[in-house]
């Protein structure tokens, strides 16, 4: 029987990705899936910068009993050269929009007495990046928001857990590593390992089914005690 048989999970940001790794784990496990984002398919398309938008889709959904916050934006610039505009939509879509989720949420999972958060940041939300201020500070923020939201709920047979995963195999990474192809001259296993220094110590990009598999039994009838943790999958990255 699949573990998770007749539950509905709302994946934020499942268009494509790690989200969409999430999407196909938790249908394998026996999920209802509700998928958000922008691309052609089943998709509900709210806008996460928009509060009121968050609210409707939570509503058209019905009871939800898997949360995974997976929605975000990216930007890369000097703090100087970070535009506001940036900010704000980084602020809005990889924080702001997993506390409406959240606030939404919560009170039917609390009636039922059953619920699984999870909000997915990343290394970056336990040790810092140049030219990435916005998604250092929102994806160290969401370890903030987990922790407080996994006191608030302890014996109510909800939790709120994090996972951060390290460098994964998402389309941005495969980006880079085909423009340092192009620009550098460089063949795949080269490019990856230049895209890859510095990062986890194997040197190799971790799966987004893995990451995905994790988030599972993260959600799953054998977690009912781990609330509030920070699960990083990083191949010991933040461990040095």
């Amino acid at each position: 029987m699949s573990v998770l048989a007749g539950k509905t999970a709302l994946i934020t940001g499942s268009t494509q990705g790690l989200g969409l790794a999430a999407a196909t784990q938790f249908k394998a496990a026996g999920c209802r899936i509700i998928d958000n984002g922008f691309a052609d398919g089943k998709y509900v398309g709210a806008n996460l910068r928009d509060p009121a938008q968050i609210e409707a889709m939570i509503k058209a959904a019905g009871p939800i009993d898997i949360l995974i916050n997976n929605a975000v934006v990216r930007h890369s610039a000097l703090i100087e050269n970070f535009g506001t505009d940036q900010w704000d939509e980084a602020v809005a879509v990889n924080l702001s929009a997993a506390f409406h989720t959240i606030r939404l949420s919560l009170p039917a999972m609390k009636e039922r007495g059953w619920g699984r958060i999870l909000n997915v940041s990343s290394i970056y939300g336990q040790r810092g990046a140049a030219n990435r201020v916005g998604y250092v500070t929102t994806k160290t923020a969401l370890i903030g928001l987990t922790r407080a939201v996994a006191l608030e709920i302890v014996g109510s047979g909800v939790t709120c857990n994090a996972v951060c995963p390290g460098t994964t195999e998402t389309p941005v990474h495969e980006a880079a590593i085909q423009a340092l192809m192009t620009t550098g001259g460089l063949s795949r296993g080269a490019a990856e390992r230049a895209f890859m220094a510095g990062k986890q110590p194997t040197g190799r990009i971790i799966a987004a089914d893995d990451v995905a598999q994790l988030m599972v039994f993260l959600c799953g009838p054998a977690s009912g005690d781990i609330n509030g943790s920070i699960v990083p999958i990083d191949a010991a990255w933040s461990a040095g």
